[in-house]
This record gives structure tokens, sequence and C-alpha cells, in this order.
């Protein structure tokens, strides 16, 4: 058989190889549901991946096997094979051509990142929260409230600005494509321009502790006037002088809102990241230095403030965040300037703890 016709058999194997291998990546490497702008660009560079890593696979493997198979030594032929000599030309192509393709993947990748992260005109602040283990999101813009959720209106352009109150977190919604480190000591940005209304789940993407499987939180991307309408309802805040200590301690402990207490700590006896909070008042706990304390005022309240101080048997230091007291201080002043009230958040939440009774 002519040269010529080996090409052309290996060619069509090739093409044929490299189109079931794609379909095959769209099956197995399937991407979820694009629902931002951003999302296109990144996913026509993913195809574009699929696409060469398919083609250079089977023409290595293509080119392997056909050789094997046809170019095999026949029974009975004890012949030395032909000595070939090295193809200057094929040398420098197979050099040549990667490199070019490489630096072209590279400037695409250049312009793909200029376009997703460059300022788009109208764009809402959102700020993003993250701590071990949960998100907050305020709108300044809105009035500043903070949820546990991340709402936000479709086709409008949101800038996130992201900081973190301990360590590396990562934001990442998968449906979005995009994704942003949370650094401590900086603000970090990341722009999103979602295009289809629905449900989503914000997770962390940076393993960042005990709990970092769990730190999830709703998105959800809604028509104008159903972010409108979520707006005005949460801007109908409680006033705080006109609930009980234990309504206010519910509250902190919230994820809406509040200082996502419950996160680490159940309300129904399952287990979590710190003690459950069922009935732990006036419960005896088993400390890791050989002792045992009464959860009692003073005990629960030194173990919000300072939480490394006694550790209860079964759990680890330095997973509570450390900074409670500051921020609890910063709520407090705020709280004080607009209803001219002085409240004890920490009372507040050992008051809803006394009322979550075995």
């Amino acid at each position: 058989m002519s040269r010529a016709k080996h090409f052309g058999i290996v060619s069509v194997l090739v093409v044929v190889a490299t189109v079931l291998l794609y379909l095959l990546f769209q099956v197995i490497l399937a991407l979820p549901t694009a629902a931002s702008a951003e999302a296109g660009p990144i996913d026509r560079m993913f195809q574009g991946h699929f696409i060469m890593i398919a083609f250079l696979f089977a023409l290595i493997m293509v080119l392997m096997l056909y050789a094997a198979v046809v170019f095999r030594r026949r029974a009975g032929d004890e012949s030395d094979g032909p000595h070939v000599h090295s193809n200057t030309a094929l040398e420098i192509g197979w050099t040549v051509i990667p490199t070019i393709i490489v630096i072209g993947f590279g400037i695409w990748g250049a312009f793909t990142l200029n376009e997703i992260t460059r300022p788009k005109a109208n764009e809402m602040v959102v700020t993003v929260i993250g701590r071990q283990w949960s998100w907050t999101f305020e709108y300044p813009e809105q009035g500043g409230f903070p949820a546990a959720e991340m709402v936000l209106p479709v086709n409008q352009p949101i800038l996130l600005e992201m900081e973190s109150e301990d360590v590396l977190h990562s934001f990442w919604v998968p449906e979005f494509r995009v994704k942003q480190d949370l650094v401590p000591g900086r603000t970090t940005y990341l722009r999103i321009t979602p295009t289809q209304t629905g449900e989503y789940k914000v997770r962390c993407a940076e393993i960042c502790g005990l709990e970092h499987a769990g730190m999830l939180a709703p998105v959800r991307v809604v028509s104008q006037a159903e972010f409108d309408a979520w707006v005005e309802e949460k801007l109908d805040l409680p006033v705080y002088a006109e609930l009980t200590p234990e309504e206010r301690g519910a509250l902190w402990a919230g994820l809406e809102g509040g200082f996502a207490c419950v996160s680490c700590h159940s309300l129904d006896g399952s287990p979590g990241a710190g003690p459950t909070w069922l009935g732990i008042y006036g419960r005896e706990q088993a400390l890791t230095d050989g002792t045992t304390v009464i959860a009692d005022d003073d005990y629960l309240r030194d173990s919000i403030i300072n939480p490394n101080n006694q550790i209860v048997v079964g759990f680890l230091p330095n997973v509570m965040p450390q900074n409670y007291s500051e921020r609890f201080a910063e709520t407090e002043a705020a709280i004080l300037a607009n209803e001219g009230i002085e409240i004890d958040i920490i009372a507040d939440l050992i008051a809803f703890m006394k009322t979550l009774e075995e």
C-alpha cells in the first residue's frame, strides 16, 4: 500500500476518533447550566480545549495502533527492519506547531479574562463576607442590610466586593463559571451578570477547615420586580426594642441577618462543629483538660468571647471565630444609634439557649 493510502486512512481514523471522543467529553465532562454572561466565553474556551484534547489523543492513539497493526512483523519474517533516520521537517513541525497553538490559547485566554473582568455600565455592588463556615451578603446601595442568601436581579451587572474574616475562602457558583478567592485583610472583586432566573448554590472552593464542605448559601436570580419586593421586605427590619431577649437571641443565632451560630451549633441535638445548644443551659460539660463545668451564664459568655479557653471533649480549638466580641459591639452600637436602646447580644443568646430544653 502506498504512503498516500496509509496517510488517507490514518487521517480518516483520526477525524472519526476525534469526533467520537469530543462527543464522549460532552457526556462525561458535561458543564452545568450556563447562567451568566461570563459563562459564554468561558464555555467556548472549554469547548476549544475539549476539541484539542480529543484531537491530540486521537492522533497519538490512532498512529500508534495503526502502526502496531499494519506494520507488525509477519510470521516467518526474520529480516531486520529498515534503519530510519530522523526527519528534520517533522521534528521542527511537532515543535513549532504545538508552540503556536499554546501561545494562541494563551492569547485567547487573556482576551477572555479581560472580557469577563472589565467594569460594566450600571453595576450594582454586593458585599460578600466569608467566615468559618458561613456567608453573609450585604447590599450597600439598597440600605446596607445583611442577608444569608444572595438575591440578584436578572441581566443586572453585579460587582461583588468580597472580604474574609478569618482564613482563605473562595466564592464559586458553578453555573456562573467565575470564581474568586476571599483573602483576609484584602478586598477582592468579582463581576457577574446573571442571565437566567433560578436557584443556585454558592460554595467555598478553598479548603477552609472542619466544616468546609458545608459552607454553602442559596443564590437566587429573580426578575427586577421580585428583587425590588425582596429589598422592601428586607428593609422592614425588626424593632429590637419591641422584641424579648429570647426573640432577639433567636435572631442573633440565625443565618438570616444574624451571626450564623446555628451553622456550627445545632438546635436539635444533631452533631456539628460545636456542641449542640439543645439543653445546653445548666448542662455539665466535660472539658479537654480533664475538668468539668456547668454551662451557666458565666461559662457561656466566656465561651463566646474566648472560645479557646475551655474546650469541650470531642471538639477542637481554633474552630469558632475569635472576634465575636468586636462584632457584637459594632451591632450593639448601631442599634443604640438607631433606636436609642442598649442591648447585650450575649445575654440575648443565653436567654434563647434557656428556651432550648430537651
